[in-house]
């Protein structure tokens, strides 16, 4: 089980949190692109960012927000309360304009996009060469919904890369947890690991 320490910070300054930045592409031969994440706490914040190196940003317009979020470069937390996905998990997909695509699941895939994630804050911003998105969430919420228990998270860090291509969009799918899976599937236990907070 592949373990990330979250540092306590008062100021919910995510510089100060460590650079996980060891993540793959599990189903292609190739280099990954460079992705870094960062996550703090406090006594009532858990916060986050991402940097994703991207010299290609892909935006999709869908038919509404979520969809549009499912067809663009973006970032993903997802948290589970067991390692067997035996009760709901929650997700959140950001992407480079800020916009996100919040659920609850329970395995395999039955997804309420009905569902959204009470306390979360994201902000993003797109510049050379990649894009930002930072967040944050009560760790009073995540507690109501059992997703930190003993200072301990059970969560899944992942990226859709997509790139423009002369015959449409090349999709990859990057994750910090190599799942282990023939095809790319993030919603499988195997693609979890923990949060442990530290001080």
């Amino acid at each position: 089980m592949k373990t990330y320490q979250v540092k306590h910070s008062g100021t919910l300054d995510c510089s100060e949190g460590e650079a996980l930045t060891d993540f793959s592409l599990p189903w292609v031969d190739r280099e990954c692109p460079s992705t870094s994440f960062r996550a703090v706490w406090n006594d009532e914040w858990l916060g986050f960012q991402f940097q994703a190196v991207d010299d290609d940003i892909v935006l999709c317009e869908g038919k509404d927000r979520d969809d549009s979020v499912l067809g663009s470069d973006r970032v993903e937390l997802f948290f589970a309360t067991d390692h067997e996905l035996k009760d709901y998990y929650y997700g959140i997909e950001m992407d480079p304009r800020g916009w996100v695509f919040d659920f609850r699941a329970r395995h395999y895939r039955e997804i309420d996009d009905h569902w959204d994630f009470p306390s979360l804050k994201i902000s993003a911003r797109r510049g050379d060469g990649g894009y930002f998105v930072e967040g944050r969430l009560s760790l009073q919420v995540l507690a109501d919904h059992n997703l930190v228990r003993r200072e301990k998270l059970i969560i899944g860090v992942y990226r859709a890369e997509f790139s423009m291509m002369g015959n449409g969009v090349q999709e990859d799918w990057i994750s910090w947890v190599d799942p282990q899976t023939e095809r790319p599937d993030f919603h499988v236990p195997s693609s979890f690991g923990e949060f442990l907070l530290v001080k």
